[in-house]
């Protein structure tokens, strides 16, 4: 009979194939294989045997004969290595136990290790000695996966099959357990003492408890359906692989890396629902149409933020697809399919503005809060001032002048900018920014949302966050935040703070996130150094540079500090 195994299990059967019986290496035998699967320690197998206190000392204190092989095979195997004769009741008591029907079995190393424990042979008693209880064994591996009449084809002579909707995934692949299964197989006495008598088979699908009633024609449906998911699955995984090792080695995020494992790790456990050996007889990689039709465009790639682009739609794309299968497989979850579908919209979102904000202000260092000033001559000489002076960035914060007036020293702040190195951004009042033609909006975490700021200023316009500890900082990216600002860090002569972030919160931000950070509140001269000790190498400042008596030659000074 053809098989097929899981990943996990191939490796296990590797590892074995590096153990023989005797002098040379005639095959796999049960004991080998046992020692195999404890070679695999991830695996359901393994910790079934380590909880019964079984290892490598304790097999080869009972078989002292086993030896290393002088030429084992390379590790991972695409196919197992010959197997022994002795093998053979493995796979007897697996059948025979499963139920497999028409279909070619997928042995998992749970399967192989019920094998191992069935029937009478040396490693089957033994283990059985050492503790193992075949009839739980048994009854966890179907409640985790049924027998096969529970998901592949039946009898194609009958007009049905009474199946069951089975959940589980195989932990050898990789993915999580999904708790509880509605899968339960009545199992006759002779079968849970782990004995195989002469003739004993499996059970027809009349002996399957009831759950419902699949037609051929439905069932080929949802093997087709389950097709999709399949490749649905895959697909969206190593496209959000993709991302993940962007954001690690090109973006060096780590933020951005630890949101983008959450996904990917919490889509492998929904994938779950839908169980592993299902999906395997469903495939068919080798008679796919599309492997061959490639788009124009699809072999290449002319930018990094393409290549960002093209896979975040390949994800979203094949989440699409898992959810609406669900709705028909496991409407139960389709929900939470589409949340995390939403989740990576809001992520490519983040990424890419992020992305966008850091080529963007790569240069600027030093940004200078300044007020109205008394007068429009007093904030023009100011600001120009400031600008000679190379400051990076210039924000007008101002509460007391009416609407009217603050727009005309917006207009001001903006002409001498207009042409410089030097951005402006108005702080909380992103209409007047428009109006003013500012480069950009700041906003705290009491003014509008990033989202509401950003329908008014439009998508080219920077939108700066005020941020006072590290989950407002996770957010602000999650939002599309250009850049945030980090405080307070010190008690300013310019406005009061009742808490203060301190050192601490700058130290969280440079070892998370990547997104420009400025550094706010009280800074100076005296304290920029155990600033910059942080890892923050961008500030924020006011009192300082605009109530020195030289506003030009103080924010000369900071950045001599800033830029070298």
């Amino acid at each position: 009979m053809e098989r097929e195994f899981t990943p996990g299990a191939l490796r296990a059967l590797a590892a074995a194939a590096t153990w023989q019986l005797g002098e040379t290496f005639d095959g796999l035998r049960p004991v080998t294989i046992l020692m195999g699967l404890l070679a695999e320690p991830e695996c359901r197998a393994a910790a079934v045997l380590r909880s019964l206190g079984i290892e490598e000392a304790t097999v080869l204190g009972r078989w002292p004969e086993l030896r290393r092989s002088s030429r084992p095979p390379v590790v991972p195997l695409d196919a197992p290595p010959a197997f022994h004769a002795e093998a053979d009741s493995i796979f007897q008591a697996v059948d025979a136990y499963m139920d497999w029907g028409d279909w070619p079995p997928i042995i998992s190393t749970e399967h192989l290790l019920l094998g191992l424990a069935a029937g009478n042979q040396a490693v089957a008693v033994w283990l059985r000695e050492m503790g193992l209880n075949f009839s739980e064994l048994l009854d966890q591996i179907l409640e985790r996966y049924g027998t096969a009449v529970t998901w592949r084809s039946p009898d194609l002579t009958s007009e049905s099959v009474t199946a069951e909707p089975v959940k589980g995934a195989d932990q050898d692949l990789g993915l999580s357990q999904v708790e509880d299964s509605a899968s339960s197989v009545t199992q006759s006495a002779d079968k849970r003492s782990g004995e195989i008598k002469p003739g004993a088979g499996s059970e027809s699908s009349a002996e399957v408890r009831h759950g419902h009633t699949m037609s051929k024609p439905a069932l080929a449906a949802e093997m087709r359906l389950f097709r999709i998911v399949d490749a649905a699955t895959n697909r969206s995984l190593e496209g959000l692989r993709v991302i993940e090792d962007y954001a690690r080695f090109a973006l060096d995020d780590p933020f951005l890396v630890k949101e983008i494992k959450t996904i990917r790790h919490e889509l492998a456990q929904i994938a779950s629902a839908f169980p592993m050996p299902v999906r395997l007889a469903a495939r068919e990689t080798q008679y796919d149409v599309g492997t061959e039709i490639k788009a124009s465009d699809e072999l290449q790639r002319l930018s990094e933020g393409d290549l960002l682009d093209a896979n975040f739609s390949r994800v979203q794309e094949a989440i699409r697809s898992i959810e609406e299968c669900a709705k028909l497989l496991v409407p139960e979850i389709a929900f939470s399919v589409e949340q995390l579908r939403y989740r990576c919209y809001t992520l490519q979102r983040a990424m890419r503005i992020g992305e966008r904000a850091i080529e963007r202000l790569s240069h600027a260092r030093l940004y200078v809060l300044v007020d109205a000033r008394s007068s429009e001559g007093d904030l023009r000489d100011l600001v120009a001032s400031l600008v000679g002076a190379g400051v990076h960035i210039i924000q007008l914060r101002e509460k007391r002048l009416r609407d009217r007036e603050l727009l005309a020293r917006a207009r001001l702040v903006r002409d001498l900018t207009r042409g410089t190195g030097t951005l402006f951004i108005m702080n909380d009042r992103p209409d007047l920014a428009v109006l003013s033609g500012a480069d950009g909006v700041h906003i705290g975490q009491e003014e509008l949302t990033v989202k509401d700021a950003r329908l008014i200023v439009g998508a080219e316009a920077l939108v700066g966050v005020s941020t006072h500890n590290i989950e407002q900082a996770r957010q602000a990216v999650l939002d599309g935040a250009d850049y945030i600002g980090c405080g307070p860090t010190f008690p300013s002569t310019t406005k009061d703070f009742s808490e203060f972030a301190g050192l601490d919160y700058l130290r969280q931000v440079a070892q998370e996130i990547r997104l420009p950070a400025f550094a706010i509140g009280g800074i100076n001269e005296e304290n920029l150094e155990s600033v910059l000790a942080t890892g923050i190498q961008r500030v924020a400042v006011s009192g300082s540079v605009i109530q020195s008596a030289n506003p030009a030659e103080a924010a000369r000074r900071l950045l001599a500090r800033l830029v070298s």
